[in-house]
């Protein structure tokens, strides 16, 4: 019999990917705001760029609104159905804010208008590690990230997270037993950046053998320019061959 070719709703998730690795950003799309919060390192606050959020704490020097850690919950909550662009750094003092030069200030406004920066998008008084940049229109997610490795741990604690919730709705014993919940290590998805940087579709899904294991279909997507037209085309290019396949178990 011949084997049954799987639609877009066969899969857990779909993650379009595209890595800058000399300018330090990847570009993502169907990456929520959620996920990035809770798939990284715990931010300790967060200094708003751009945004429609109304409360927000006020910065007198930077004329800037944040949201300092206890709030961030609330914020992602709030955030997730905004239509509007959103743009931020994390930051680890609320007193560093008041040490930022004019400068350094403008330099900040620039990246909320021109979702790039003029020099660096990492300031030493800030010690940001993230630069993040989402636009509803276009679909997207453009993330800066001072250490790129940071990129494989995002992407692996999404699909670890997606993968125990799917096992946590099965069985009381497998509940119980976290030890089989399968998960992919950071390194894995290292190996795999080649096809990250010419742009790729990474679908995820649970295979049907070996029982309690999973797969990330990757499909390098070099033709596409941008994430849109990947969703208007998704079954389409799902119906191609992958390029790898990443076992997890």
């Amino acid at each position: 019999m011949a084997k049954k070719q799987k639609t877009a709703e066969d899969f857990i998730q779909h993650l379009y990917i595209h890595m800058n690795d000399v300018d330090h950003f990847v570009i993502f799309s169907g990456l929520s705001l959620k996920q990035f919060v809770n798939a990284v390192d715990p931010i300790q606050n967060l200094l708003l760029l751009k945004h429609d959020y109304e409360d927000g704490l006020f910065n007198m020097n930077t004329q800037f609104d944040f949201i300092p850690g206890e709030d961030l919950k609330k914020f992602v909550k709030e955030m997730a159905d905004t239509k509007s662009d959103l743009c931020f750094v994390d930051f680890l003092k609320e007193k560093d804010l008041n040490n930022l030069t004019p400068l350094e200030q403008a330099e900040l406004l620039y990246i909320g208008h021109k979702k790039e920066p003029i020099h660096s998008p990492f300031f030493p008084k800030l010690s940001n590690r993230y630069v993040y940049y989402s636009s509803l229109n276009d679909k997207t997610t453009k993330i800066y990230f001072r250490f790129l490795n940071d990129y494989e741990a995002l992407v692996s604690n999404v699909y670890n997270s997606l993968i125990k919730e799917k096992e946590g709705n099965g069985s009381f014993w497998r509940r119980k037993s976290k030890e089989a919940i399968p998960k992919i290590d950071p390194l894995v998805l290292k190996a795999y950046r080649p096809f990250i940087k010419e742009g790729a579709l990474l679908s995820l899904y649970k295979m049907e053998k070996p029982n309690n294991c999973y797969g990330i279909e990757i499909r390098t997507l070099s033709d596409y320019d941008y994430a849109d037209e990947v969703w208007d085309d998704l079954n389409f290019i799902l119906k191609q061959s992958y390029d790898e396949l990443i076992k997890i178990s």
